[in-house]
């Protein structure tokens, strides 16, 4: 187990926090850790009978455009359900019929507290979408078989995507009736 003996906040942003850690590692000696803090995410494996709702947007880190569930941070004291509803409706115009927690995910632990919550939703279009400014999505609906295979051939990319999929899939497929 490591312990932090010193913190400093080196930046401070609208999505991000950065910190530098001096810390006591588990032999006694002492190293640094670079940490970024952030509020917390939600995503939402959206289904329209058997096509899933995706969003394609730019993704500046990366330089391209990607596609992914919808998704954004939490904001505030905001409850993780209450923040899917509002991502969904934000970026694509649809609304959730039903909706659960599917799991929550840490995106990248070796330097982030980062966590998202991923909700499975049987969903239906209620109105248009309102991105935040500066945010460009496309809604795209999928048959399944056409996303297994984007991920399987390297276009979809994205964690919170793949895991939240695949993780789905196995959801709905032990809850078909078997004879």
């Amino acid at each position: 187990m490591e312990v932090s003996l010193e913190r400093e906040l080196v930046y401070s942003g609208r999505i991000l926090d950065l910190e530098k850690h001096k810390v006591k590692l588990a032999d006694g000696s002492e190293s640094f850790r670079e940490v970024v803090r952030h509020s917390g995410a939600v995503a939402v494996v959206a289904f329209e009978g058997e096509k899933l709702l995706l969003v394609r947007q730019y993704r500046f880190p990366v330089g391209k455009y990607m596609l992914e569930l919808p998704a954004g941070k939490l904001d505030g004291p905001e409850q993780p359900e209450q923040g899917a509803r509002r991502e969904l409706l934000e970026e694509t115009g649809y609304s959730p019929l039903s909706i659960e927690l599917l799991t929550t995910i840490e995106t990248t632990p070796g330097f982030s507290d980062e966590i998202i919550h991923i909700f499975l939703a049987e969903v239906r279009k209620t109105g248009v979408s309102h991105p935040d400014e500066g945010e460009f999505v496309e809604s795209v609906l999928m048959n399944t078989a056409d996303v297994l295979d984007a991920i399987m051939n390297g276009e979809i990319t994205d964690s919170k995507t793949i895991s939240g999929f695949l993780l789905a899939l196995k959801r709905r497929e032990s809850q078909i009736p078997h004879g």
